[in-house]
């Protein structure tokens, strides 16, 4: 077995830039047909299709039949890493904040899910790919409703474990650590004194993330079902001095 994925297909969301871009492309050197999504034009990007998460539910199904129109008619891996992450005290989250995050990181990989995982599980096979944060099981001051998005998501990869494992299609979590990314540079510093306690000391890069999804999506993963893999340095597990 190997992490050979040449002849299939997968959509991968929040996949223009970060660690959705980094799933996208290592997906695509294993030799995955990729469909890159997110909002805004891209137009001219192969196998780019736009889709706003925090949209209706009808758009989000719309999206999910372009993209499997685009892929020749079969997706096979589905890769729910958009999520979005207003980080404040509970009383300063905006309400605005509070229903996007809760559409975007709850409400679209369950449509999403509903959707494609159908037709996958009468195939006889498909897998599934949910990013979580390694946040949803520890206590942070701060970021309550981002954190239980990313507890409600693990959870419902149990659950869709259960509900479409025995049809053939796998479900599983990976758990990013504290992650460097385009969009958090300026805060490095603070990434840097975050990670200098972990078995890892340093911190995640969304290579490292885009590693254990083309594993889990590949036949090397064929007997995990419903699990969370942490990819974030021992953050979670250890505490170190």
């Amino acid at each position: 077995m190997t992490n050979n994925l040449a002849g299939r297909t997968a959509v991968v969301t929040g996949s223009t830039s970060g660690i959705g871009a980094a799933i996208a492309a290592a997906l695509t050197k294993a030799g995955a047909q990729v469909v890159v999504s997110g909002r805004g034009n891209r137009a001219g990007a192969a196998n780019f299709v736009p889709v706003d998460l925090a949209g209706t539910y009808q758009q989000i199904r719309d999206f999910t039949a372009e993209a499997t129109d685009r892929l020749g008619g079969r997706v096979d891996i589905l890769v729910n890493n958009a999520g979005i992450y207003p980080a404040t005290a509970t009383a300063a989250l905006a309400d605005d904040d509070l229903d996007a995050m809760l559409a975007v990181n709850v409400r679209a990989p369950h449509v999403l899910v509903g959707a494609l995982a159908p037709a996958m599980a009468a195939r006889g096979f498909g897998v599934i790919v949910n990013v979580g944060s390694w946040m949803s099981r520890v206590g942070v001051p701060f970021a309550a409703m981002y954190t239980a998005t990313k507890a409600a998501l693990e959870q419902m990869t149990r659950t869709w474990a259960a509900e479409f494992g025995p049809r053939g299609v796998r479900v599983n979590t990976v758990a990013p650590g504290v992650t460097l990314t385009p969009g958090n540079e300026a805060f490095r510093e603070v990434l840097d004194q975050q990670t200098a306690g972990t078995p890892a000391g340093v911190v995640v890069r969304p290579q490292h993330i885009a590693d254990g999804v083309v594993f889990l999506a590949s036949d090397a993963a064929a007997m995990i079902h419903g699990t969370t893999l942490d990819i974030d340095g021992g953050i979670v597990a250890t505490r170190l001095g």
